[in-house]
């Protein structure tokens, strides 16, 4: 007797073309949230704060620095597999 293989019904992001689609969606509605800020007037208590784009590339620079302060703290903090044994 032969085992059948189970087919697994395909999700909406298993088809390229669909993961196509939302991507290009998620770059089209970026670009125009960063074309609005351009127009909107900010009253920010610094002077810096006023400057377009300013919280788009913080938020930026905020990510990508925790993603390499996490990779310092794994260092720092990783025990070896057989710590607790």
């Amino acid at each position: 007797m032969k085992k059948e293989k189970k087919q697994r019904e395909l999700t909406f992001f298993d088809i390229p073309k669909n993961r196509n689609m939302v991507v290009r969606l998620l770059y089209a509605v970026l670009t125009i949230l960063l074309i609005i800020d351009l127009f909107i007037h900010r009253h920010g208590d610094f002077h810096w704060e006023e400057s377009p784009e300013f919280f788009a590339v913080y938020g930026f620079v905020a990510c990508v620095a925790l993603v390499f302060v996490a990779k310092v703290l794994r260092i720092i903090v990783e025990r070896k597999e057989d710590y607790y044994d």
